[in-house]
């Protein structure tokens, strides 16, 4: 179903993530600011380091720079109780609150919280593991798709087959180029999974994707948020400021409230019939040029915790499911995890490695 001219007011999500940098009275500031920019949806990200990376992960090449990722993963852990304080001050503002897990533990924090829904980001979209526990939890759930293919996002749903989903069409690139979003895919994920869907943008213009995806369907939109883009955060290169979050916001509210030949009209004569048919795209679903490198990559795959010598037994203290990035090799897939816990390794296995089929006995 198309929103033009239904009244329908699609969900909006400010994305401030880790942006706060662990200062509680800089995440309040920002959930009132992103509020009053026309935010319902306030979203944070539950960190443990070891969760998402491996120590020997190295520099990861990131809008601000080369990044030591998992040192700086680690100076933005933050207790449950920070995030529970920001939850209430969304919740008083009248917004929802919302947080990605990335492992068990941050999972089972977030789920005491008694959040409204859970999202998960388009890294995690393979992480089985941690998709069956979100599935037993039964709360709705956004679903980032960025660096997939079709078959990605179908093994996903197949493992959240008990909770409402929203899937998030999404580009893992940083900024991630308007003219490679495709928003015709929307119209394709929906007819295929049956299931609202909408966009979850790393494109730095305030108007243009969140526009055009209203032409295909989109019911939510996530932008990341910042006070300033200068501030220091890992995602605020490409966020938003308060003035042009606001932009943002109020022009989705007031293009949902035209017909379909009213929008194109309006879009044309923004930004050029040309421009909007190629962020249209030819609507099927593909890697886009940008995240090609990142696949297999940002998102997850065995590795090894530590070193493990030939004949130690595979288990949940030597090994981990995590996100790959540059410098490590990829393992197996998350899938096959319940099938190498509990096998010798075949060979000695260095940390951080990847795990793989010849690794194990």
């Amino acid at each position: 179903m198309n929103t033009a001219n239904s009244g329908f007011q699609p969900e909006i999500i400010a994305e401030i993530g880790t942006s706060h940098g662990g200062d509680l009275k800089k995440a309040v500031e920002m959930v009132h600011a992103a509020v009053e920019s026309g935010a319902n949806w306030i979203k944070f990200q539950h960190v443990y380091a070891e969760e998402i990376i491996h120590p020997d992960t190295g520099l990861v090449d990131l809008p601000g720079g080369p990044t030591p990722l998992f040192d700086v993963f680690k100076s933005l852990e933050v207790k449950p109780d920070f995030l529970l304080h920001l939850k209430e001050v969304t919740e008083k503002c009248n917004a929802r609150f919302l947080c990605s897990p990335f492992g068990e533990r941050s999972l089972a924090e977030i789920n005491d919280m008694h959040p409204l829904a859970l999202k998960v980001a388009s890294p995690e979209l393979n992480h089985f593991p941690l998709l069956d526990k979100i599935n037993r939890i039964g709360l709705p759930v956004f679903l980032s798709t960025g660096v997939s293919q079709i078959e990605d996002i179908k093994d996903a749903a197949a493992h959240l087959p008990d909770v409402p989903l929203t899937l998030l069409h999404c580009i893992t690139s940083y900024p991630a180029p308007e003219d490679e979003y495709n928003l015709g895919v929307l119209e394709s994920l929906r007819e295929t999974f049956q299931v609202p869907v909408g966009v979850s943008d790393h494109s730095r213009d305030p108007l243009l994707v969140p526009l055009v995806s209203l032409l295909y369907g989109s019911v939510c939109h996530e932008k990341h948020f910042t006070l300033s883009r200068s501030d220091g955060g890992l995602d605020d290169p490409v966020a938003l400021i308060p003035e042009d979050f606001c932009r943002m916001t109020k022009s989705i509210q007031e293009f949902s409230t035209l017909s379909r030949e009213e929008q194109y009209r309006n879009l044309f004569d923004l930004f050029g019939k040309a421009r909007v048919v190629t962020v249209a795209g030819d609507g099927i679903k593909k890697l886009a040029p940008s995240e090609t490198g990142n696949y297999g990559r940002t998102n997850r795959s065995i590795h090894s915790l530590k070193e493990i010598n030939k004949g130690e037994t595979l288990n949940a203290k030597n090994c981990a499911v995590l996100r790959t990035e540059k410098n490590l090799s990829p393992g197996l897939s998350p899938r096959y995890w319940d099938k190498i816990i509990g096998k010798q390794a075949a060979r000695s296995i260095t940390s951080g490695q990847g795990i793989t089929w010849p690794d194990v006995e």
